[in-house]
């Protein structure tokens, strides 16, 4: 059946020329991740990230593909980009202009596209810029990261980085236009999957090595089975969904007697995907980013702010918490009008046994929606918090006064982690599994176009949700 489908998939010019295409860009991308940011000594930063793997810089490592350990032209990936999606979706509910312009249709969707193109390069800019000051500042076992300090290197680093930023933000475009899938959720997609083999390699070393002592064994049976059921978990929600009866009535439409079927709306458990966690993660890079800078981590003020924001902590995993459920009610809404679907279905006839056509059935979609995006919400925290307590712990134990004493004495696996860096689960592996069932969708539905067999039966077939960055 695989190969079958494969096959077929040569057989089709435009769909050979899509997938062609795909891979070429994705070859581009990471070839410019080999290519590092000059003036920096790469082999110390790199021996750095390792010895801070278990922190926030660690975990962003794994999304940019390692081009942030390494700091190559790459090193921002997509994450400008998405933050600047952040910022005007959120200003559309605040901002006339830009709520006028979504409605607009195509055209008001490409001002808006540009608008976030040049966000992108600011955020692009402001970041790179806390990059260079922060290795200018920094040294590691007596030797600074930057070969000659100064003026220069930091202009040096913005243009190169902001560049490098945008170039990926253009590869990303170009798969959407002319490749197959969503163009900015395969970057990341890539970025993930080719740090796996590393993964693989550092768990058979910890092996090796008897990382854990007579746990070792135990240990990686348990993180294997842990795995297994994380990729269970995710495919069973990803896939559910909850549906609702629709009968819709008989109507003659000329001489044919139209509708008397019935069917049922889909509302999906998890209908944001994986973008609230991205979109919360995404957020929280901005104090790590300013406590980069010298004045901000010097300071008697801020200071200890950000430091109550380093990953791990209880203030980062509450606003961390706190930011998924909020940004999977805002893209819910976004991508999902209950009024809108409640007049169409009134127009074509359709109707919710039960429920009165118009305002009710809008209501009743709304109350289904609201309960249904607060179990994913959950079902994205659980997942996204398995990855922070193997790298991080829960750090408990940094809480403020009283509370931080009462787990002073807990084991320090629970305090600390247990300083793996979970590849496999999490949020990495709801980006591979979410956007792996999206490409495979959109290449089957392309075969299915041309009446050929796709990669799942009949009985089984993937059911596709809205691309991310529609």
């Amino acid at each position: 059946m695989l190969l079958e489908s494969l096959a077929n998939i040569y057989k089709v010019a435009d769909l050979r020329k899509r997938v062609l295409f795909t891979f070429f860009i994705m070859f581009v991308y990471r070839l410019g991740s080999h290519i590092p940011t000059p003036g920096i000594n790469t082999q110390l930063l790199s021996q750095w990230f390792s010895q801070n793997s278990g922190t926030l810089l660690g975990y962003l490592n794994i999304f940019s593909g390692g081009n942030f350990s390494r700091l190559t032209i790459f090193a921002l990936g997509i994450m400008p980009y998405i933050t600047a999606a952040i910022i005007l979706e959120l200003m559309t509910v605040v901002w006339p202009y830009l709520e006028k312009l979504q409605k607009e249709g195509e055209l008001g969707r490409r001002k808006i596209t540009q608008y976030t193109r040049y966000l992108t390069i600011v955020l692009s800019i402001f970041q790179s810029m806390g990059i260079a000051f922060a290795l200018q500042k920094n040294t590691f076992n007596g030797a600074g990261f930057v070969l000659n300090p100064g003026l220069g290197f930091v202009l040096m680093t913005v243009l190169t980085l902001t560049t490098g930023s945008a170039f990926v933000m253009w590869l990303g475009e170009q798969i959407t236009d002319r490749g197959v899938g969503n163009g900015m959720s395969l970057i990341i997609f890539a970025g993930i999957v080719v740090g796996l083999p590393a993964a693989i390699g550092d768990l058979w070393t910890k092996v090796q090595t008897n990382y854990w002592g007579a746990l070792t064994v135990p240990g990686m049976l348990l993180l294997l089975a842990l795995m297994l059921g994380v990729i269970a978990f995710i495919v069973f929600v990803e896939r559910s969904e909850r549906r609702i009866p629709v009968q819709y009535a008989k109507r003659v439409v000329g001489r044919k007697l139209m509708g008397g079927q019935s069917t049922h709306l889909p509302i999906r458990v998890n209908s944001g995907g994986v973008m609230p966690v991205i979109f919360a993660a995404s957020i929280l890079t901005f104090p790590q980013t300013l406590s980069m800078l010298p004045q901000i981590s010097n300071s008697k003020v801020f200071g200890p702010m950000f430091a109550a924001l380093t990953y791990g902590r209880p203030l980062y995993t509450l606003i961390y918490v706190v930011s998924i459920i909020f940004f999977a009610y805002f893209y819910v809404s976004i991508i999902f009008n209950p009024v809108e679907v409640a007049d169409n279905m009134r127009k074509y006839g359709g109707f919710i046994p039960g429920i009165r056509p118009g305002r009710n059935t809008s209501e009743y979609i709304n109350n289904i929606l609201t309960r249904i995006t607060l179990v994913g919400a959950l079902y994205l925290i659980v997942v996204s918090l398995v990855p922070q307590f193997l790298i991080a712990g829960s750090q408990l134990n940094h809480l403020p006064g009283f509370l931080g004493d009462w787990f002073a004495n807990a084991p320090t696996w629970f305090l600390n982690g247990l300083g793996v860096n979970f590849y496999f689960g999490g949020t990495s592996l709801l980006i591979v599994v979410g956007v792996a069932m999206d490409t495979v969708q959109q290449v089957e539905a392309q075969l299915i176009m041309r009446h050929y067999e796709g990669f799942t039966a009949r009985s089984a077939r993937i059911r596709g949700r809205r691309s991310y960055w529609s």
